[in-house]
Parts: structure tokens; C-alpha cells; sequence
């Protein structure tokens, strides 16, 4: 039989890497992309692909999935995984910056899905799998321009999936709690580069310091990684798959406490 081909966005590192490895471990021919191809290696020597990519680049994105098409003959998997985190009050972020955390967690996204729906289409199957996060659901202090495109995951998700059914194409939304990354201490470093000083200083610091306790409880990539792999191989998948350290009773507090009370918590 022919492989399967799976695509995962942001497999340079962590969360990415292991969903690669997982994923080709599970029988499909696998294409990592990632702008930093050089800490891929380790993905090579086990026989994955590994292509430069920016999806931030709406035109790179366009010539690396019409090879990858060209090369495998299919797409049968879709991972969004690369994305990224600016924190900081509101106020005080740039909105250059803000627009960039869009333009690669929402419009990156949305560009592969584009870029990969004519093939699926035509095959009459495919699964597109897009990382959100259980901040996708819940606000995070000082975190509004993720927490929003995160929300923004949720709902293009929700909405694509009654719309390409017809085709024989399913959506699933990830979503993470604290999984051990780079991403924590990158996202603290950028928030008290934003706001350590100033009005948000206090407030800042205490969001420095939750991160910084809650992801000593952090679980491993590989719970992500293993959601991932139900995702693509369940003949029925599920919309969502929650996991991960804090996933699961702070989405059961979203659904149960009212909203001043979250805030509280």
C-alpha cells in the first residue's frame, strides 16, 4: 500500500520534532519543515524529510507544498504546529508585534490549509490538525494577542470542519497544558521586556512567576505528540484532544465557573 504523508509545520524543535518522529513511527512518510533546518539532522538520519519554511511566507508556503504534492503524490496529514507566544499588557505591545503573532499562529495556519485543500480535495481525504492550546478556551493574564489567536484557532477550526466534511476531510483541534518547550522561558523573557517596568511591573512579575512554577509541573512533548497521533489515525477522530499539565481541570473549570470566578482563580 502507499504511505500515508504527513506535513508538521515547526519540527525543528520540541513539541514539533516529536510529532514528526511519532508520526513516521506510525508508517507515514513524513515532510518536518521548519525555518531552523539545521537542528533538524536527527530527523533526517531517521528518514524524514526535512524542508526550509517560514510560514510567515505566504509564497514559500505555496512552492513547499506544491513539491511536496509533486513529490509524494498526496497529503494525507496536515499538523499546524509552528506558532509562537508574545506576552506583555496590551497596551504596551507593539502592534507590529501583534500582527506578526497573527500572521504566523492564524494566517500561517490558514495559508497551509489553502495550500493543501486542492490535493485532499481531489484524493476525497485528508486530516488537518491545528495546535491550539487550553488557552484557546481560557484567558491568560497579560497574554491577550496569543490567548486571541488561539481563540481564533478554535473557531476557523469549528467552522472548516462542517465545511470541507463534504470532501471527505476532517479537522481536529490540539490542546495543550504546559509541556516542557522553549516556549516558556522565551515567552517570559519577552514579557518583562515589554512590561517589567512601568505600570504593568507588578502584574508582570506575578505572571513571570506563575509560568515559571506551573511549568515545573510541565508534562513531556510526547503527550502532545501522542494526541496528535489519535488525531491522524482514528478512523473517527474526535474535534478536540485536551492533555498535558493543567489541561484538563482548567478546561473543566472554563465549562463549570462563571466568569468572574475563573479571573479570580
Amino acid at each position: 500500500m502507499t504511505k500515508k504523508v504527513a506535513i508538521v509545520t515547526g519540527a525543528s524543535s520540541g513539541i514539533g520534532k516529536q510529532i514528526a518522529k511519532n508520526l513516521f513511527r506510525n508508517g507515514m512518510d513524513v515532510y518536518a519543515l521548519a525555518r531552523r533546518v539545521y537542528k533538524m539532522n536527527e530527523l533526517d538520519d531517521l528518514g524524514i524529510h526535512t524542508l526550509h519554511l517560514d510560514v510567515a511566507d505566504q509564497d514559500e508556503i505555496d512552492e513547499v507544498v506544491s513539491q511536496i504534492a509533486d513529490e509524494a503524490g498526496r497529503i494525507d496529514v496536515l499538523v499546524n504546529n509552528a506558532g509562537l507566544g508574545t506576552f506583555g499588557s496590551f497596551e504596551e505591545v507593539d502592534l507590529s508585534e501583534g500582527e506578526y503573532e497573527f500572521k504566523v499562529n492564524v494566517f500561517g495556519m490558514v495559508k497551509m490549509i489553502q495550500a493543501v485543500l486542492p490535493t485532499m480535495r481531489e484524493q476525497r481525504s485528508g486530516r488537518i490538525i491545528n495546535m491550539s492550546s487550553m488557552d484557546g478556551k481560557l484567558a491568560s493574564l497579560m497574554g491577550a494577542w496569543y490567548v486571541g489567536s488561539k481563540f481564533a484557532i478554535e473557531g476557523i477550526s469549528d467552522s472548516l470542519r462542517m465545511e470541507l466534511k463534504p470532501f471527505g476531510i476532517d479537522v481536529a483541534v490540539i490542546e495543550p497544558g504546559a509541556i516542557q518547550s522553549n516556549w516558556k522561558g522565551i515567552a517570559i523573557d519577552k514579557l518583562m521586556e515589554v512590561s517589567g517596568e512601568g505600570p504593568y511591573a507588578a502584574m508582570a512579575r506575578q505572571t513571570g512567576d506563575f509560568f515559571a512554577l506551573a511549568y515545573k509541573f510541565a508534562s513531556t512533548p510526547r503527550v502532545v505528540a501522542r494526541m496528535v497521533d489519535r488525531a491522524a489515525l482514528a478512523r473517527r477522530p474526535k474535534t478536540r484532544y485536551a492533555g498535558g499539565a493543567g489541561a484538563m481541570p482548567m478546561l473543566w473549570a472554563r465549562k463549570v465557573l462563571p466568569d468572574r470566578c475563573l479571573e479570580a482563580v
